[in-house]
């Protein structure tokens, strides 16, 4: 779509596991904030507006961005809040400063692990009437997806074995202080998905801040992360209308993304990609419909090694989300992860010379809401 400015990304603060410091959750939002306030170089005062995403089942209470707003610089200015997902936030934010209303935004997600059972949690946006009664989670649908995808590709079970020791060898370099590696078992957790294919929920909390070019100009800024394409869309929520096999909504978010950004052969065009893998079945689905690898070349993926660290494509060189599963904002960390590869600040697990980044992020009931984002190094096309 045609933006009146260029948004780009100027400051990332992911925290992707907390645990044990005895730490608020408005302490832990503030924390956030400031650290990507000092990331950027500015101070609260230059943001003009706020994005934040959370759940108040997860938080276990009612309105959580009230109790939120202060810890995140609200009051008395503007502020957005949307339950959907993590990287919706990151949407809203960059269309807020797209429209020229707005020079900056601050986006913040979170996802905390006090509520009682997660799955209770989860289980209260469920279809009331089918779904619910199941009793049905994210990781109950994610399995349903996995067993429709091993019965329409057979012998899957090994490419999904290779995803996942890619992504836990790529956690371990990436965050080894909080990587920790599954207890291995045979035993799983939910059919056909192994307990240890997926990673248990953490506490964590992500902040980016957005910025249009004239601000990014004034700033005189060099480590700007542009947006190049976006894309978002969101399949039925009752999962007797979907074949689970497939990911329709991911192939048109990416076409969005990729028309924006001008990009035929995805493969050519990137250097660096994070895929929301909740579980490594979900990563071999969204290779294919983001124009990766088709099914057919799923079972070489774990000889020819191309989206491996040192490959052609590395994909969640932070680990991804079979590593660190803060779930509701899982999503924002795929997107903040790809922006500071782009802008050179990736730490540990930065690719050296990454010019374009491609980040995909799936929330909901067996990736029921889809978005891409590709991130250039380089300014193009500012307005249009």
């Amino acid at each position: 779509m045609p933006y009146v400015v260029k948004p780009g990304v100027i400051g990332v603060a992911i925290m992707p596991r907390i645990e044990g410091d005895g730490r608020s959750l408005e302490e832990l939002l503030y924390d956030a904030t400031q650290a990507v306030l000092k990331d950027a170089g500015i101070t609260i005062e230059d943001v003009d507006g706020i994005v934040v995403a959370s759940n108040d089942q997860y938080d276990g209470r009612a309105i959580s961005i009230m109790a939120a707003s202060g810890s995140v610089g609200g009051v008395d200015r503007d502020i957005l809040s949307t339950p959907s997902a993590g990287e919706h936030a990151f949407v809203l934010g960059a269309l807020r400063v797209a429209c020229g209303q707005y020079r900056t935004q601050l986006v913040v997600s979170w996802s905390p692990t006090e509520a009682s059972s997660i799955p209770e949690a989860q289980r209260l946006a469920a279809d009331p009437y089918f779904h619910r009664r199941l009793p049905m989670d994210e990781q109950a649908s994610h399995a349903l997806q996995a067993s429709a995808l091993m019965a329409q590709v057979p012998g899957l079970d090994a490419a999904a074995q290779a995803v996942l020791r890619k992504n836990r060898a790529n956690g371990g370099r990436a965050y080894p202080d909080l990587v920790q590696a599954p207890a291995q078992s045979g035993k799983p957790t939910r059919w056909p998905l192994p307990a240890d294919s997926m990673a248990p929920p953490v506490t964590g909390v992500v902040a980016i801040l957005l910025a249009g070019e004239d601000f990014v100009r004034e700033q005189g800024r060099t480590d700007t992360a542009w947006i190049a394409g976006m894309g978002w869309t969101t399949e039925p929520a009752f999962l007797g209308d979907r074949d689970l096999g497939e990911a329709p909504a991911l192939r048109e978010a990416a076409r969005q993304a990729y028309a924006e950004a001008g990009i035929d052969s995805p493969l050519d065009s990137v250097q660096v990609a994070e895929i929301s893998d909740a579980t490594p079945f979900q990563e071999l689905m969204a290779y294919e419909a983001l124009g990766l690898a088709p099914r057919g070349e799923w079972a070489a993926l774990s000889e020819d090694n191309r989206f491996g660290a040192n490959g052609s494509l590395p994909v969640n060189l932070s680990g991804g989300v079979t590593c660190l599963n803060p779930v509701f904002c899982t999503g924002l960390i795929r997107i903040a992860e790809v922006a500071n590869q782009v802008r050179g600040r990736a730490g540990r697990h930065q690719k050296a010379g990454v010019k374009r980044g491609l980040a995909q992020a799936s929330s909901g009931m067996a990736m029921q809401y889809q978005t891409v984002i590709v991130f250039d190094r380089e300014e193009k096309g500012a307005a249009a």
